[in-house]
């Protein structure tokens, strides 16, 4: 849950909350990457918010703190590609143990035990410090023997990850660890957008009164089968009834839906107030998008920016904004950032436009565009950018035409709606 970009043209530099693949777009024109990931976290029952692996409610009861899945996804979609040995560890870090028990277990002892074909092109400097801290991890486990722990669908990355945090007890510090080893440019930032070792996760609340707890749950749903989350944009049944907001939750929760407020992280916070563009990317617009806005500071920074803020429209509808239009997408937006749904004593009243002033509309996407509900909005400048085809994805935007557009948005002059 949640990714974010700082692409400087070149004095410009560019922030997008989640979670568009915007390493693909990264050329001459754009120089260096900030991803910001939404730290969201899981409940011991459920699947991490942010990550459809199966052993992720192990991995929360077994370590505690955030669920580590969204940064690792979003750290090896910026990591280097250029090298036999740097290809070999992305497929290291990204690769996922098998879905049967014992075939995952006995799997990922070869791996620790640095045996698996995995190893072959990553040199010995490499596969030592990997290797460290997965062999870290599973004396973690050992140590804990009261709880058994499921490797079924496990992640690799995950499980290097949650070893580095516990044992540097820090977030930050295994996001720059994950970042070296995974060899993410140097100019480019990963921030979780939540820095804490609690426990939580992502609840909802639809317009019947209903409430579902878990990201999984929310937009795909397993009905309690051990199986991969299919996140194939049409996989799963609309929900019953429409969203009408996203919170955080916890035991320790005040109110009978147990909601939190976490605080955010403050550097998130210095990166909205000093960059140049802000961009609310493709991705599930209320277990994606939408966690990262609603927390405390976010909304007012935003509104009090004169910076281009940009909506990438997504391309195909899924189960969480079924029968949604685009200025539904910029309700949910607004409402987010307003909290207009949560705590009466803590919403803001801005206008939409202080929060969108520009929509990016992927050519022949599903979203319909309604321009008159937009312009009520205060929306006016609505683009259309070339797009592919997914067979998983559905409609997405062109990479080079997608770069091209958001260089000119870059480098024109403001007009009305963004101030």
């Amino acid at each position: 849950m949640a990714e974010s970009l700082l692409v400087p043209y070149p004095t410009h530099s560019l922030l997008a909350l989640p979670s568009y693949r915007f390493k693909h777009t990264v050329n001459t024109r754009f120089q260096c990457t900030l991803s910001l990931c939404s730290s969201l976290m899981a409940s011991s029952s459920t699947s991490s918010p942010i990550q459809s692996s199966t052993s992720q409610p192990s991995l929360l009861v077994f370590s505690g703190g955030p669920a580590v899945g969204d940064i690792r996804s979003r750290c090896l979609r910026l990591a280097d590609e250029s090298t036999a040995e740097a290809l070999a560890v992305r497929q290291l870090l990204g690769h996922r143990l098998p879905l049967p028990a014992k075939e995952a277990k006995s799997e990922w002892y070869d791996i620790v035990e640095g045996e698996h074909s995995l190893w072959e092109e990553v040199s010995v400097p490499y596969r030592e410090t990997i290797r460290s801290f997965l062999v870290y991890f599973q004396h973690q486990i050992l140590m804990r023997s009261e709880s058994k722990f499921c490797f079924s669908n496990g992640s690799i990355g995950n499980f290097f990850f949650a070893g580095a945090r516990i044992f540097f007890q820090s977030l930050e510090s295994a996001i720059f660890l994950f970042s070296r080893v995974s060899e993410i440019p140097k100019e480019s930032l990963v921030l979780p957008v939540i820095s804490t070792n609690d426990r939580l996760t992502l609840g909802c609340e639809l317009w019947d009164g209903r409430t579902i707890r878990g990201q999984n749950e929310i937009s795909h749903p397993t009905n309690g089968l051990l199986e991969p989350v299919n996140k194939k944009h049409c996989s799963a049944q609309a929900l019953p009834s429409k969203m009408k907001r996203v919170f955080y939750m916890s035991s320790e929760g005040q109110n009978l839906l147990h909601e939190v407020f976490p605080p955010p992280n403050p550097a998130v916070l210095d990166q909205l107030r000093s960059v140049n563009c802000i961009v609310y990317a493709m991705g599930s617009l209320f277990t994606s998008i939408c966690p990262s806005l609603v927390l405390n500071g976010v909304g007012e920074i935003i509104s009090s920016r004169s910076c281009p803020k940009i909506l990438l429209l997504n391309g195909t509808h899924d189960r969480e904004t079924a029968g949604f239009s685009t200025s539904c997408f910029v309700t949910a937006i607004t409402d987010a950032l307003n909290r207009t749904h949560g705590n009466s004593k803590n919403c803001l009243d801005n206008p939409p436009f202080k929060y969108v002033n520009t929509i990016l509309v992927p050519r022949n996407g599903e979203i319909p565009v309604d321009l008159n509900a937009l312009r009520d909005q205060g929306i006016y400048d609505v683009v259309i950018v070339d797009s592919l085809k997914d067979p998983k994805l559905g409609i997405t935007f062109d990479p080079s035409s997608l770069s091209q557009k958001l260089a000119d948005i870059l480098t024109r002059e403001p007009n009305s709606n963004e101030k």
